[in-house]
Parts: C-alpha cells; structure tokens; sequence
C-alpha cells in the first residue's frame, strides 16, 4: 500500500522539452497540454496522420509510471521531487510531467534494503510520486488515472524489483509476456523504469538497487471495463505501452487520415504501401522493404477502410503488417481490429491447426489457450507454422475486400518482441 502522509496536488499536465516529438510531427510545447509552438511539416506515415487528424496524443500508462517513479527515486537520494520531471521515451521524446502528488517518508536510513515489513516489502525511508495520465484526444478508459509509484532502497546487488501495488493487477494465466506471478507491469515500461533508475543513480551516487510499486487508483474498478480479467490479469490495471504515446483513434479522424496517407503515397509515385497495426509492425515492414515515410500507413484497427480505399485508389502492391493476435482477427473475417468489436477466436486458430497438422490434443489447447501468443508458442514447439496459415487467411480476406483491384497482398506476423512468426507472400486477384 502506499503510506499515508502529506500530498501536494498539482495540474498533473504535461508538456514536451527538448526534442521534436516524432510521434506527432511537432515542435517542442509551449504549454502544458503539449500543443506545439512551430508545427513541423510531416509527408508520410503515423506522425503526418496524426497531424492531419488533428487529435491530440496522450501518454501511455508506462510513461507516468516511468514519470514517477524518476521524481521519487530522485527525492528518496536528494529530499526533493523534481516537477515537473522529464523522461525520456524510447523514440528519444522528452516529455515533462507535473506531479499530482508527493510524498517522503517511512522510518531512518538503516542498512540498504532494511529488514522485510510484513507484506515482504522492505522497511526504511520510502518516496512517492505520482501523475495524472492524460491520454489525448484516445478514447481510454485510463485518461485521468492518478499513477503512482512508491520507491524503496532494495538490497544491495538486488538491481529493481517490480511489485504491484493497489490497482495493478497480477499475472494469474500463461500466454502473457510476463511470467505467471508477476505484476502485470509489461516489458518496455519495466525497462523505461530500469532506466530511468540507472540515470537518477548516476546523477545523484545511488546504487540503482530499488523496489519499485506502481498503483492506481481505483484500478480494480477500472479494470473490469478492460479485458484483464479473462486474460487472467486480476486486481487490476496494466502498465502498458510500447514507446510511451497514446496515439488517439477517433474513427472518422484516423479512417479520413489513413486515406490521405493513400492519397500522399500515390502522389509520391509510390507503388508499394505498407499497412501497419503499430510502431513495431511498422519497423518490421521497413526492415524487410526498404519503404520510405510516405508508403507507410498507420492502419491501426481499421483495416477495413485501408482495404475499401485502396479498391478505388490501387497501388501495386499492399503489405499487411501488423501483431499476430490483431492479424488473426482479419483471417477470420473481422475488419474491425478493436480489442472492444472483435476478439481473438481460439476456436478459429484451432481449426487452423488443424489444417496445419495439429494432433487432436494440440487442436483442443489451441483452443484454451489464453491469449492468441500462447497459441501460437503452442504450435511452434510442436511444428505446426499457425503464424503462416494466419498469414494467408488474412491475405485472403484482403483480396475479398479489394475484389478486382489490382493490387498484390502480403502478410507479416509479428509477436510482440517483433519477430516474424508468419508470412504469406504477395498475391493478387486473377
């Protein structure tokens, strides 16, 4: 739990310092919403769609986490919070937070790590921080959440340990990327804090050796408006986010800037697009075709309304790539990808592995399985290519959409580290 004492209640806005955020295709702000004061002109791909949607981006959950935790391990080594605090992101965006609350306390300075309280955290001076997430213009069942995180000096050698406080849930199910018992604090936002940790130490002579809580406040009711529960995430929220923006999906907005993307690649002369679900999709997609900003669409959820423009306004060849979960709902038919208008059908991959060669004792723990990940670590230790068959499924479904268009699909699976686990080669209707 996170100690009561004295608060200080802030705005808990943010701005942008530093650098250019190459989410958004804008200046450094000026304000503490984040508008910028000299907009920079983007052609192509997910900061130009952005900017002519004129939505405005938010801060993933990972990020305050990370935002807060830096204030706290600071004013746990100098006395004082630092607000608004800067991070830095994994794309380089330097984003400043003020700080909705803060907090010094716990008993004197012992041994580093002190001896274990009786929730097994250990005793000794602690400090908390916390900020408000502000997602932007994303519809997010999280915009106003109050992110805290409460840091206490660990053992020596013991580097940074997670733990989840109120509001943040536990890893009860495999198929996660996080281990059965874990908090449910997701790889890049671990790793953010790692750093974070390092460079706060460095600055300041500690040890880096720290436990970590992150909380939320009424994160368990928060919760149930998500998909953790059948996930298996119980308590509470997740820590997410993969480069620490929220970049907001109005449907009308995104599906009016995705065909202007179209419209920007087919001016360009270009004949090769790639549909991407997000950031990591869309690395994968350059790393494999060499394609510049301007053939790179941001598809997000919506591959339907870059299938049905691309049918009127063909390009030679379309790239689908995107998270093997995502692109499993596009090989059964959906084109809507949305956590909240489709779901993974585990019964569907199930009779894809079928087709695949499964066994009937693989075919039905496809079928159980959690989370589409686990599926597919599922038939790849058994040698059944599930991410391939997903693959061509999709592409077929594209071809259904664009009919007699011209235009020749291929399809990247990717797991979330960003490794290719399926593919389907170009095809195109005859």
């Amino acid at each position: 739990m996170v100690p009561s004492g004295r608060t200080f209640g802030r705005s808990g806005e943010s701005t942008v310092a530093d650098t250019p955020d190459a989410a958004t295709g804008s200046a450094p702000a000026g304000t503490g919403r984040g508008e910028a004061s000299a907009p920079v002109t983007v052609t192509g791909g997910r900061g130009a769609q952005l900017q002519s949607s004129g939505l405005r981006h938010g801060w993933t959950t990972g990020a305050c986490a990370t935002a807060a935790t830096t204030a706290a391990y600071t004013a746990l080594l100098t006395g004082e919070f630092p607000d608004p605090v800067v991070i830095t992101l994994p794309k380089g965006q330097r984003p400043a937070f003020a700080l909705a609350a803060e907090q010094l306390g716990g008993p004197p300075a012992g041994p580093p790590g002190g001896e274990p309280a009786g929730d097994g955290v250990a005793a000794g001076p602690w400090a908390m921080a916390a900020v408000v997430k502000d997602a932007g213009d994303d519809p997010d069942v999280t915009h106003g959440a109050v992110v805290r995180s409460t840091v206490r000096a660990g053992a020596p050698g013991s580097g940074v340990v997670f733990r989840a406080g109120p509001g943040v849930g536990t890893v009860t199910k495999a198929g996660l990327p996080l281990a059965v018992g874990e908090p449910a604090i997701n790889p890049v936002p671990r790793q953010m804090m790692r750093e974070a940790v390092a460079s706060v130490a460095a600055r300041y002579g500690g040890a880096g050796d720290v436990e970590i809580e992150i909380s939320i406040d009424n994160g368990a009711e928060i919760a149930r408006s998500t998909w953790n529960p059948r996930l298996g995430i119980l308590g509470g929220l997740s820590v997410l986010g993969t480069t620490g923006i929220v970049v907001p999906y109005s449907c009308s907005a995104w599906i009016d800037s995705i065909r202007r993307g179209v419209d920007v690649a087919r001016a360009a002369g270009r004949t090769h697009v790639a549909g991407c679900t997000g950031s990591t999709s869309e690395k994968v997609a350059v790393a494999e075709h060499g394609l510049p900003q301007d053939a790179l669409l941001d598809m997000g959820d919506f591959a339907g309304a870059v299938l049905k423009y691309l049918r009127r306004h063909p390009v030679d060849r379309l790239t689908i790539a995107g998270g093997f979960a995502k692109l499993s709902k596009l090989a059964a038919g959906h084109l809507d990808l949305h956590s909240s208008r489709s779901q993974v059908d585990k019964g569907f991959l199930a009779g894809l592995a079928a087709e695949g060669g499964a066994d009937a004792e693989l075919v039905a723990a496809v079928a159980a399985a959690n989370t589409g990940l686990e599926a597919i670590v599922l038939c790849r230790a058994a040698g059944v290519p599930l991410g391939d068959l997903v693959a061509r499924a999709a592409r077929a479904t594209a071809l259904g959409v664009l009919r007699e268009a011209p235009v020749a699909v291929d399809v990247i699976c990717i797991d979330r580290g960003g490794t290719v686990v399926g593919r389907a080669e170009p095809l195109a209707n005859r």
